[in-house]
Formats: structure tokens, C-alpha cells, sequence
């Protein structure tokens, strides 16, 4: 069974990001063994003098990436831009390989969010990451594609985000 990591940009407890990895775990529980990570909000900054000695949580974090098949990173935009605690998850892999070659798909769900899905984008292509075309998805006014209620999406935007699973798997 294919294993993917799914890291969500949002720190926000009940986040529409959150929501997104919760539905495509329910959708594809059966074929794949996906994880939600969430500890990004308690790594320390990142620091390039730290090569050797890693704190636990990042080479955790990298350990994770590195085994899994693919990974999904799903974030909102904040000042036209990716969370800083997202950056930050995503420069601590700066000196490493994990994401070289590593089937990546992305999911941007924000109010606008063009451009932190080209932030988000320029960041995993310069880590060397491999994101098919239809690995890429820009969820504008995502809220209101969203049922709190229910804790279900329209179906059209559903049929979206399972595709992205699809191309990186």
C-alpha cells in the first residue's frame, strides 16, 4: 500500500486545509496508508548552522517525508504569501534530498490564494520536488465550497482534490 504524507499549511484547529487531508483520508482509506501531520506549529525556527544534531521533531519530520511514496501539502494564504510555520517545515529540508524526485501534490485553498500557490510551488520545485500538472490545485473561495455542517465539499470541488491523489499516487 502506497503511503503518503499529508501536511497541512493551516495550524487552525478546524481549517477548510484540515478538512481537505480528512476527506481525501475518508475517500481513500482503503487504497492508500495516508497520515495527516501536524506537528509543524512546534518546530523551532529553522537555523542553516544546524547540519548535525537536528531537533527530534525535524528529523522526524524528514524521516516521514523520506518514507512516504508521495505527499500532499495542503495550505491557505496568508499576506499573499504560505504560513511562515509551513516555510519554515519546508527550509528545514533545505539541506537535504527528501524532496528530490518525490511525487508532490498541491492544494492552495484560501479566499484568492494565487499567490501562495505560486509561492508554494517555487518552494517544493527549487526543493527538486515532482508536481504533475493536474498535482496542482487552486481552491479559490474555498469557504464558501465548504459545509461545516455537513463536513463535506461540493462535489465538484471533491472531484478536484481526489485528483490530485490520483496524479501523485
Amino acid at each position: 500500500m502506497k503511503k503518503i504524507l499529508a501536511i497541512s499549511g493551516s495550524t487552525r484547529k478546524n481549517s477548510v486545509n484540515k478538512a481537505i487531508l480528512e476527506s481525501i483520508t475518508s475517500v481513500y482509506a482503503e487504497q492508500y496508508d495516508i497520515e495527516i501531520y501536524e506537528q509543524i506549529s512546534s518546530f523551532p525556527h529553522f537555523n542553516p548552522d544546524i547540519t548535525e544534531n537536528l531537533p527530534a521533531v525535524i528529523s522526524d519530520f524528514i524521516q516521514r517525508i523520506e518514507q512516504a511514496d508521495a505527499v500532499i501539502i495542503c495550505s491557505p494564504e496568508y499576506v499573499f504569501s504560505i504560513p511562515g510555520t509551513l516555510k519554515n517545515a519546508l527550509e528545514w529540508t533545505v539541506a537535504t534530498v527528501v524532496f528530490t524526485d518525490k511525487p508532490v501534490g498541491i492544494i492552495v485553498a484560501a479566499a484568492g490564494g494565487e499567490k501562495a500557490f505560486e509561492s508554494l510551488e517555487l518552494v517544493l520545485t527549487t526543493l527538486g520536488a515532482k508536481i504533475p500538472e493536474q498535482g496542482k490545485l487552486l481552491i479559490s473561495g474555498a469557504s464558501g465550497k465548504y459545509d461545516k455542517i455537513t463536513n463535506k465539499f461540493d462535489e465538484n470541488t471533491l472531484q478536484k482534490i481526489l485528483q490530485v491523489v490520483v496524479a501523485i499516487a
